[in-house]
């Protein structure tokens, strides 16, 4: 009985590791050949640290700002970035956790696991809008930038888009993947276009979904939830893992499809 029970338990640690403890995220973020860096944006008295990725295109391109998950600015996430440059679009994730670390460090300073969640549960709403609002009008001024800017993120990532989306009219598309949804009374204030990508298997997400598409019918607002067939929650990231399930790398492969051309029509 353990051994055939095995497999599944180790795919499930796998999947719930840090992805800062996923090698494979960083030798491929190494092999990249787009420019990227980090830059420092500054609102007020506070500094963030964040990634930037650009594309290889000729034109100006759109902007994509990243929110991670709760396990920080991670390898995996700074792929992210460069995975969104490579399909031709800026980049840019900032790293919430800037400044919460030992000396004035941020997610690189806190290792992983419980420190990391704790700290970015801690985070205000304010502060993280602040945040975002610094990375999006860092990026619409970038010379590369054609003023689009997009934002998109990741379980935590994918709830903040939400409400990151009735914090600022202006941005021209919401990504979330497998987040919580914003209150009804909340959705009025948005304005644009929000797209879900949710996984079958994720029950704790999914029960709040019909709420959410009745809440945002109700406002007139458009909301379009996909649920990917025996997904598994955090497939963006499992399903690139080259351990992961074939339903999770056959979601994330679907869900970039629809990214691409969600972003071609803005």
């Amino acid at each position: 009985m353990k051994r055939l029970l095995f497999p599944a338990l180790l795919a499930a640690v796998v999947a719930a590791a840090p992805a800062s403890a996923q090698d494979w995220a960083k030798a491929r973020l190494e092999k990249s050949p787009r420019h990227l860096e980090f830059v420092s944006v500054k609102h007020g008295d506070r500094t963030v640290k964040c990634f930037v990725g650009f594309p290889e295109v000729k034109t100006k391109a759109t902007a994509v700002v990243l929110i991670h998950e709760i396990f920080g600015l991670s390898d995996w996430m700074r792929g992210m970035v460069d995975q969104f440059a490579e399909a031709g679009y800026i980049a840019i994730a900032p790293d919430f956790l800037s400044g919460a670390g030992p000396n004035g460090g941020g997610t690189e300073s806190l290792g992983s696991g419980d420190g990391v969640r704790s700290k970015i549960q801690g985070l205000a709403q304010t502060q993280i809008d602040a945040d975002l609002d610094a990375a999006v009008a860092y990026v619409k001024k970038l010379d590369a930038c054609n003023g689009k800017v997009v934002v998109g993120g990741f379980c935590w990532g994918g709830a903040k888009t939400f409400l990151y989306a009735v914090h600022n009219p202006n941005i021209q598309a919401g990504l979330s993947f497998y987040g919580t949804p914003a209150k009804a009374e909340d959705m009025p204030k948005i304005k644009a276009p929000i797209h879900g990508f949710y996984a079958e298997n994720d029950a704790r997400i999914n029960a709040g979904l019909p709420a959410a598409t009745e809440g945002m019918k109700a406002a007139g607002k458009f909301y379009e939830p996909i649920t990917y067939k025996g997904a598994g929650h955090g497939f963006m990231r499992a399903g690139e893992d080259p351990a992961g399930s074939p339903d999770n790398k056959q979601a994330r492969a679907d869900a970039w499809v629809r990214i691409k051309a969600i972003l071609a029509k803005l």
